[in-house]
């Protein structure tokens, strides 16, 4: 799941993306209104943590928009602002939850699965690639209906080959991916990954293979096309 953390603390931000980084989830930070909306039209986030308080503006006017690129988001509001009315007030405004700060991690990693395990919303059925299905909504991988369990680098990684079958995938794109704005990441981490996801496909029959595609990327097919 991609999550979106819309907070211009510089701490909080960092401690809350690392929080969920280690949970898990891809996450992207941004620190105005105006960023998030260019980061919303750009991508495809399952999720934002949305502060009211932004330099340019209360966040709940990031709402609507989110809403009508991506009807089936959810949003969760982490602020200061804790009286009755302003929670009404961002609820109404189409907040999934609200939580005030401070706020322990444990409970907003809860709020996080609660939030993305609730019905509605867009539903996107799993990709079926030979034996091996990824549901994208909770990122379960299964062959031939039995659930595998990978790394969460692996997941990452087949995740984002998964939804370009057959089409090329660069290495540029998929170390920010999986490694997101880390400076020292090196090529060398990401063949050890598609090296071990793809000895791991191999073993467990699903009938798939990751190519690589030399200069490049990399791409998943049906094994055999």
């Amino acid at each position: 799941m991609k999550i979106l953390l819309i907070e211009d603390e510089k701490e909080m931000s960092r401690l809350v993306a690392s929080l969920i980084a280690h949970s898990g989830f891809k996450i992207d930070v941004v620190t105005t209104i105006a960023d998030a909306f260019h980061a919303i039209r750009e991508g495809a986030y399952d999720l934002l943590l949305l502060d009211r308080r932004l330099p340019d503006g209360d966040g709940a006017s990031i709402l609507k928009a989110a809403r009508r690129l991506h009807p089936g988001i959810r949003v969760i509001m982490l602020t200061a602002l804790d009286a009755l009315s302003d929670k009404i007030s961002g609820l109404n405004a189409g907040a999934d939850d609200y939580l005030t700060k401070p706020f322990q991690g444990e409970e907003l990693i809860a709020r996080i699965r609660a939030c993305l395990r609730r019905p509605g919303g867009e539903t996107r059925p799993p990709i079926v690639v030979g034996a091996l299905s990824y549901d994208l909504q909770t990122d379960d991988v299964t062959i031939d209906g039995s659930i595998i369990h990978l790394s969460r680098r692996e997941i990452m990684l087949l995740r984002t080959l998964v939804q370009r079958v057959s089409r090329v995938t660069s290495r540029e794109s998929l170390l920010m991916e999986i490694y997101g704005s880390e400076d020292d990441v090196r090529d060398t981490a990401l063949e050890t990954i598609v090296s071990r996801l793809r000895r791991r496909l191999s073993e467990l029959d699903a009938h798939v293979e990751i190519h690589t595609v030399r200069g490049r990327g990399y791409l998943l097919a049906e094994k055999g096309l």
